[in-house]
């Protein structure tokens, strides 16, 4: 990892704040702010990716977990937060905000200091169909990979 620690007495949050998929996007229009999807790659391949495109960026992808074993990744923070700083801001994201939370509370517990849990994930939360919507997928950029 190479961001910068906040020095002992810092105050810094105790968990990733919850955002909505608007105050997401909103943060990420800030030139410094970082996406960093932690699904798995079967996700990424077959169900798709955010799209940053129209922002001049592109979206860190790093498995929470891996697949198909669905262990922790050991390197999960050096890949995530490699070249970060820990005051940038970052937006972490997955399915439905479940593992998202819980890569923003590692990065939090590493000294970063705006780490940010987009609940909704990318596809949104499972509805009385059995369907899941709501999510990045439904109503924010995204591409096929």
């Amino acid at each position: 990892m190479t961001a910068d620690r906040p020095t002992e007495g810092v105050d810094r949050p105790m968990s990733p704040e919850e955002l909505s998929l608007e105050q997401a996007w909103e943060i990420l229009q800030s030139p410094d702010a970082v996406l960093i999807d932690v699904r798995t790659i079967a996700e990424w391949t077959f169900v798709g990716v955010p799209d940053l495109g129209s922002l001049g960026k592109q979206v860190r992808l790093v498995e929470w977990s891996t697949f198909p074993a669905g262990e922790q990744n050991a390197a999960f923070l050096t890949e995530a937060t490699e070249g970060l700083t820990a005051e940038q801001p970052i937006v972490v994201l997955c399915r439905s905000g479940a593992r998202s939370q819980a890569a923003g509370q590692a990065m939090i517990n590493a000294g970063f200091t705006q780490a940010y849990n987009v609940t909704a994930g990318f596809e949104g939360p499972l509805g009385p169909d059995s369907q899941r919507s709501g999510g990045w997928k439904s109503k924010l950029p995204w591409q096929q990979s």
